[in-house]
C-alpha cells in the first residue's frame, strides 16, 4: 500500500533535505511549493514569497483549505508510489491527507538563526530576505484562525513524527531512517 509522507516546517529547517533522503529511499516527491510557482508564473506575478502566500490563500479560497495537497494526492495516486508532499501549511491540508489513509505527518524545526543562513546560502527566487524580513514572513505563517491561511504551529501540533534539525545531515538521515523503519513495516 502506497504510503504518503507530508512535510511541514518552518523556514530553512529542512525539508528539501528529508525530501531529497527519501528520494534516494524510492519516494516521488510533490511540492506545494513547485506548485505554487507554476500558477504564480500562469499568473505573471513576481516569484516571491508574498507572492506564493497571496496565490496559495487564493486558490484555497476559491476551492477549499487541502486543494493544492488534494491536486499533489491525485499525481501521486495515479503513480501508486510511495511519496512526499513537501510544504503542508494548513490543519485541513493535513485533515484532508490523513482522510485518504496511509498518511504521516512529519514537522521539521531548526534554531531560527541557522535556518536564515541556510536560506541565504541556497539563494532561491523567494529567500532573497534580510534577517527580520525573514522572521516576520515566519510569523505571519505560524498562526491564523482562517482555514485557508498558514497554520505552522497546529500544523506541528498535528505531526506524527518531529525532527530538530540543528545538527549535521548524518544525524538527520539517521533520525529519518528510525521513523521509516517504524512506518514501512
Amino acid at each position: 500500500m502506497m504510503v504518503i509522507i507530508g512535510i511541514t516546517g518552518t523556514l530553512g529547517a529542512g525539508k528539501g533535505t528529508i525530501v531529497e533522503y527519501l528520494l534516494r529511499k524510492g519516494f516521488d516527491h510533490y511540492s506545494v511549493r513547485g506548485f505554487l510557482l507554476e500558477e504564480i508564473r500562469k499568473r505573471g506575478l513576481p516569484e516571491n514569497r508574498d507572492s506564493m502566500v497571496i496565490v496559495a490563500n487564493d486558490l484555497r479560497k476559491q476551492n477549499s483549505p487541502s486543494y493544492i495537497t488534494d491536486q499533489l494526492f491525485e499525481r501521486a495516486k495515479a503513480k501508486g508510489k510511495n511519496a512526499v508532499i513537501e510544504s503542508i501549511r494548513t490543519p485541513g491540508e493535513v485533515a484532508s491527507l490523513r482522510s485518504k489513509g496511509n498518511f504521516y505527518l512529519w514537522a521539521v524545526n531548526a534554531d531560527p538563526k541557522l535556518r536564515y543562513g541556510r536560506i541565504s546560502l541556497r539563494k532561491s527566487e523567494t529567500d532573497q530576505v534580510d534577517f527580520e524580513t525573514f522572521i516576520k514572513n515566519e510569523e505571519r505563517e505560524m498562526t491564523s484562525r482562517d482555514p485557508n491561511k498558514q497554520n505552522l504551529k497546529k500544523c506541528f501540533e498535528m505531526a506524527d513524527f518531529q525532527f530538530r534539525n540543528n545538527g549535521s545531515v548524518l544525524a538527520l538521515n539517521q533520525n529519518i531512517d528510525k521513523v521509516l523503519e517504524k512506518i514501512l513495516k
